[in-house]
């Protein structure tokens, strides 16, 4: 009986090291899913421009590594528009500039899940992403109207919920609701036309799922797919039959 025990002890152990490593690729293998780049740069630049005075030169070497993305991705009307007015040491327009950019950014993130809005991991993370950006966003919409500012965010969890969930093997299971996630993606895009005085949020020829250094490929890393149970269960599978081989063993 003690032998048994220990055995379905070490099988309980396997299986809940090998359950974490999943969980711990799919944190990774699209980067920090809370981050995005561009505005990771983004806050680089502010920093810049808001020593005393402006260091507008080093505004201009921190924007460049974010360039060639902005241009593959938005074409190069953006990221000239930022570099002209850095050029000109214009602070205020400069910024202006990249505001923009990051709001287009949020659209192009959003419009992206409906290309695909069945896909719940890759879905998941361009949504986080769009907040992302948004919380680069954020401190200037809540100092002029925190109301505005409250409601982008329930808006986006809004979103979120939208998305549905697959489950774990029929378990939590919850339907997409697209119209819904339409309709908070435009209470979104209303409120940043307004604060930010932008007719339209034209994604024009932005590549679905890809990003300012962030390509997300459409694939599930998540233990929501069951094909990536397939590789657990055979390494559990193989786990235990080697601690019973060996329990075996001892009691011969």
């Amino acid at each position: 009986m003690k032998q048994v025990k220990r055995f379905i002890s070490a099988l309980f152990v396997c299986v809940l090291a090998i359950t974490l490593l999943p969980l711990s690729a799919g944190a990774y293998s699209y980067g920090n899913p809370n981050e995005e780049a561009v505005a990771e740069n983004y806050k680089q630049v502010v920093a810049k421009l808001n020593q005393n005075p402006p260091d507008f030169k080093g505004a201009e070497q921190a924007f460049q590594p974010i360039k060639e993305e902005l241009d593959m991705h938005m074409g190069p009307e953006p990221a000239k528009a930022i570099q002209d007015r850095l050029a000109s040491e214009d602070k205020e327009a400069a910024l202006e500039a990249y505001h923009k950019t990051l709001i287009l950014n949020i659209a192009r993130r959003m419009e992206s899940v409906e290309k695909d809005f069945k896909n719940y991991e890759q879905n998941k993370i361009l949504l986080a992403k769009a907040r992302a950006t948004y919380d680069a966003l954020s401190p200037i919409v809540k100092e002029k109207n925190p109301q505005e500012d409250g409601k982008v965010r329930t808006a986006y969890d809004e979103a979120l919920a939208a998305l549905g969930n697959p489950g774990l093997f029929g378990v939590g299971v919850k339907e997409p609701d697209q119209a819904k996630y339409t309709a908070k993606k435009n209470e979104i895009f209303d409120v940043l036309k307004q604060e930010f005085d932008m007719d339209s949020l034209d994604v024009g020829h932005f590549k679905p799922g890809e990003g300012p250094g962030n390509s997300t490929k459409k694939q599930s890393t998540g233990l929501s797919d069951p094909k990536n149970w397939i590789p657990l269960v055979a390494i559990v599978v193989v786990l235990g039959f080697i601690v019973f081989r060996t329990m075996r063993k001892r009691r011969a």
